[in-house]
């Protein structure tokens, strides 16, 4: 029997892979601490308990401390990446081919990513390694996706949740807000 496999979502999933491997390498020469957060960050949680179950993201956003910026922005260039800021984002493009679609986006550390979001970034604490990349410990993941509540953030708290990651005790330390919501994701099919 034919084994059939999707070569287009494999070499997206290694494409990405790639960028946070390049990602590490350019934390780890200029001295500095990243999270990856974001939808890279949920897919990764979720692969790890579910394979198969997560739902790929074009980019890969990290929370950095704004003070590192400039830092950042010197040692991404000798990486092939420069910073960029447009549409009050920030990000690392590739100097080759930059697409905003397939950067690397920032979210500062004590800083709302959103004025009208209702919690900051929170602090880099340690958390887990996978494959090389820091992420952000699940429970920050978890009120992360619950402060800027999009359709993708629902979709991505759904996947977390189905996968039982989402536990009594990272509920139990949730804003109320941030419960109001999650029951909200729970009780859409």
């Amino acid at each position: 029997m034919p084994v059939f496999v999707n070569s287009f979502f494999e070499e997206r999933v290694e494409q990405l892979f790639d960028l946070a491997a390049l990602v590490e390498q350019i934390f780890v020469s200029a001295g500095l601490e990243y999270r990856v957060v974001g939808g890279f960050a949920a897919y990764l949680y979720v692969e790890q308990k579910e394979p198969d179950a997560g739902r790929l993201t074009k980019d890969i956003d990290i929370a950095v401390r704004r003070e590192d910026l400039a830092k950042i922005a010197q040692t991404a260039e000798q990486f092939g990446l420069q910073h960029r800021h447009a549409a009050g984002l920030d990000m690392l493009v590739s100097r080759d081919n930059p697409s905003e679609r397939r950067a690397v986006h920032f979210v500062f550390t004590g800083e709302k990513a959103r004025e009208h979001y209702p919690e900051a970034v929170p602090p880099l604490v340690p958390g887990p390694l996978f494959r090389g990349m820091r992420l952000i410990a699940l429970p920050d993941l978890v009120r992360m996706k619950l402060t800027s509540f999009r359709a993708r953030d629902e979709a991505h708290l759904k996947d977390l949740d189905e996968a039982g990651l989402i536990t009594a005790e990272i509920e139990a330390v949730l804003s109320p807000l941030l419960r109001e919501r999650l029951a909200q994701v729970r009780a859409r099919p």
